[in-house]
């Protein structure tokens, strides 16, 4: 759907309800150029954990508790 500016204005949240619901693409224009387009969120905005930020790009190889055998300064 293309849109003028001015009536984009004038029925801004009844055209954002209609995107959320169909999904349809609306391209604002002003003086028939295309300036903006109003588009769905893929996923609704929610606060995020930290916790586990990284889980999916760690790989750790062997044991990682064991001693490699080499003395540490802070051993002494």
């Amino acid at each position: 759907m293309v849109i003028p500016a001015g009536k984009f204005k004038a029925t801004c949240l009844q055209l954002m309800d209609r995107v959320k619901h169909t999904g349809e693409e609306i391209v604002i224009t002003k003086h028939g150029q295309p300036v903006a387009r109003l588009v769905p969120v893929d996923k609704p905005a929610t606060p995020h954990s930290t916790f586990g930020l990284l889980s999916e790009q760690t790989a750790i190889y062997g044991d990682i508790i064991a001693s490699t055998g080499k003395r540490w300064d802070a051993d002494e």
